[in-house]
């Protein structure tokens, strides 16, 4: 049964299920509930959980394989579960269940990746690699293609976050531009987005949710218990069945085209003067390189260094003071000017390489 899934069959790939599967009952009332609703595609459980200190619930084991398989065999919901050893892979087959996902933790180690992979060769199945847990895209894409090239036909990859040293309100930082970047990488690799981590809290799922499919991902994975308060992990960020079936029923699934002539011209109309500001900008930021150009050659003749903290505070304050009057958010101000001045500096620092100072 598994091996007829294609994640692109649905415009919106659903999973959903409890972050860990902590008894025969809680696995089957939860399937049982979750199936009802026909708008799940699959069923999701932890069975081994790793943990970042010992003396946690740490997963079943094996012990809940058996209860996974009769959820697939009862309410023909195929099962995906996480993988992080090679025997782990050799227990879930021996229990028909096929589908599965590498976790952030072992993304971020290409040793267990590769073992992974050389244990996937030659297996009919399914894979989803989540990110790394820290914001590094290069890891999460040495991870797919060490799967891809183990033979894998149908990978996918999840968003869950990232941990970074900002403060907000989410769990893990969505950072959504990693996945965009992903996404050029693959173009035609699905990504599905993990709200439940990316936010931490129940409350926050479904605009997260929201925002995914907003941004073209291509389905969700929703964690769900059928009594989350009472969860041995993760317990803040869980949903019942009954909320899940809501927050699916609200969830706006937009298209990603349309052959409408008149929206595509109006379109074309709107991104044609996008592109003439853009190359006007352009433009104004190799004028402004030109002067920093000027700039490095004083500094050299006078041997100052190129890094000067109190013009950088004044960029930044009055940059983002000027963004601001214009309606535009300090954070996209600080993001830009970042740029521009990590450029600046690097633009002096080669030129004074290249011209000796004057003693």
């Amino acid at each position: 049964m598994n091996s007829t899934i294609n994640f692109l069959d649905k415009s919106c790939f659903i999973i959903a299920g409890p972050c860990s599967a902590e008894s025969r009952e809680q696995v089957l009332q939860t399937a049982e509930q979750i199936s009802a609703s026909k708008k799940v595609h699959a069923f999701r459980a932890g069975v081994w959980k790793p943990r970042t200190r010992p003396g946690g619930f740490e997963g079943m084991g094996i012990q809940a394989l058996p209860w996974l398989q009769e959820v697939q065999e009862t309410y023909k919901l195929p099962v995906i579960i996480e993988i992080a050893q090679p025997e782990h892979i050799e227990a879930a087959l021996k229990h028909n269940i096929n589908f599965f996902w590498i976790g952030a933790r072992t993304t971020a180690n290409p040793f267990s990746v590769q073992e992974l992979a050389e244990a996937l060769q030659g297996v009919d199945c399914k894979v989803m690699i989540k990110n790394p847990i820290h914001p590094d895209l290069q890891l999460w894409i040495g991870a797919i293609e060490r799967v891809l090239n183990s033979g894998v036909q149908q990978v996918a990859a999840i968003h869950r976050g990232f941990h970074t040293s900002a403060k907000n309100t989410f769990r893990n930082t969505p950072l959504w531009q990693i996945p965009i970047e992903l996404k050029v990488n693959f173009p035609d690799m699905p990504i599905i987005c993990d709200p439940s981590h990316i936010s931490g809290r129940r409350d926050l799922v479904f605009d997260i949710a929201q925002n995914a499919l907003d941004m073209g991902m291509n389905g969700l994975m929703i964690e769900t218990h059928i009594n989350p308060n009472e969860a041995l992990s993760d317990k803040a960020q869980q949903i019942t069945p009954f909320e899940l079936n809501e927050l699916l029923n609200h969830l706006q699934v937009k298209e990603k085209s349309t052959a409408n002539p008149a929206f595509n011209q109006q379109l074309n109309t709107i991104r044609n003067n996008i592109d003439k500001i853009d190359a006007e900008i352009i433009n104004l930021v190799k004028e402004r390189l030109h002067l920093i150009e000027n700039i490095a050659t004083e500094k050299q003749k006078n041997n100052i260094t190129a890094f000067q903290l109190d013009r950088w505070m004044h960029i930044l304050k009055t940059r983002t003071d000027w963004a601001t009057e214009q309606n535009l958010t300090k954070d996209f101000a600080e993001k830009l000017f970042q740029l521009i001045h990590e450029e600046s500096i690097r633009t002096q620092i080669e030129l004074m390489k290249a011209v000796p100072s004057i003693k």
